[in-house]
């Protein structure tokens, strides 16, 4: 999920100069300026983004859909309009500066990322446990986690690149969630998150995929 939201989606550019100087207004931001975009950020969603938000949730929620697995191609067209709708309404256009309303344990239900889904996989190799995307703002952290049966896991830096996207430098695979290996340093990616609020958050990677997380843990950290 982030550079494409899974282990497997690991190609992407760092930024460079303009990264940096990102970072340090964008992924550590804190104090007022992170709890006032908090508070907007949670404020908005539920105000004028509510309809669009709900549409998308009722379609991403739909029986057989397997976070995408399952999408006919009307499916995924009306799933791309109706995230479309929600990010015309975004409520956190600067998300790094809101590191408490963007850090947590995030639950992907819908994504475009064919690596992810497993369509390679032989089925029985395929996630069929939850998908999380656990997020430190703050600290630039990242873990990826992907549930039974495989049960492996990635761990990422964060390289703030606007105050929306960052660049994504995978480090270490978990197999079994438990066996640490080192990642290539061509595992790469990035990520733009287009919508933010208390509840949802809709991403976009750098091979087009997109992304549909709800929070499932304000709380939790890599």
């Amino acid at each position: 999920m982030a550079g494409g939201g899974g282990a497997g989606s690991t190609r992407g550019a760092g930024r460079g100069a303009r990264a940096r100087g990102a970072a340090g207004r964008g992924g550590r931001a804190g104090g007022a300026r992170a709890g006032a975009g908090a508070g907007a950020g949670a404020g908005a969603g539920a105000g004028a983004g509510g309809g669009a938000k709900g549409a998308l949730l009722g379609l991403v929620g739909a029986e057989g859909l397997r976070r995408g697995l399952g999408a006919s191609e009307a499916q995924a067209a009306a799933i791309e309009a109706a995230a479309r709708a929600c990010e015309a309404l975004n409520p956190t256009p600067r998300p790094l500066e809101s590191p408490e309303l963007l850090s947590g344990r995030w639950r992907l239900v819908y994504t475009t990322s064919d690596s992810i889904l497993g369509r390679s996989r032989p089925f029985f190799l395929r996630p069929r446990g939850p998908i999380y995307q656990t997020i430190d703002a703050a600290n630039l952290k990242l873990k990826n986690q992907e549930g039974w049966p495989t049960r492996t896991a990635v761990l990422a830096d964060l390289e703030p690149s606007s105050p929306s996207e960052v660049a994504v430098q995978f480090r270490t695979f978990l197999l079994g969630g438990l066996l640490p290996v080192p990642a290539p340093a061509r595992a790469r990616g990035a990520l733009d998150t287009t919508f933010l609020d208390a509840e949802l958050r809709i991403g976009r990677g750098d091979k087009g995929n997109l992304f549909v997380l709800v929070q499932d843990d304000p709380a939790g950290r890599p």
